[in-house]
């Protein structure tokens, strides 16, 4: 089985061809930014986290520990689009690309840390 290497990234910080394959981990389309600048391959809306939580969340960074256990448990129930980022990633570089601000308190680091697990 190959080593997969996934990283994180702001889509605003422009893409780099070392980003490999470029996977969208936002429910919603990033504010300001067009298709062809983004370059994004995969549109992963389905993984990201529920209105519901991303709502009750709001990006408040004393909310982080509970968002990220309440956004794992949705996670599990989402086999099938953790196996295509695994499998993605098993034949290249896979970026998962998102939107906010907050560089420390967003879904793709909670992602991150789940798919390391």
């Amino acid at each position: 089985m190959a080593k997969h290497v996934i990283s994180i990234k702001r889509v605003y910080d422009g893409y780099k061809r070392g980003d490999g394959f470029r996977i969208l981990v936002d429910r919603l389309w990033p504010r300001g930014e067009s298709k062809e600048k983004a370059h994004i391959d995969l549109w992963l809306k389905e993984i990201a986290p529920s209105t519901e939580l991303r709502k009750w969340f709001g990006h408040d960074p004393k909310k982080w520990a509970d968002f990220k256990k309440k956004y794992h448990a949705e996670l599990k129930d989402k086999n099938d689009l953790i196996k295509q980022i695994i499998d993605e990633a098993k034949k290249r570089h896979v970026t998962l690309v998102y939107g906010a601000k907050d560089e420390e308190h967003n879904q793709a680091v909670a992602l991150l840390e789940y798919l390391n697990k």
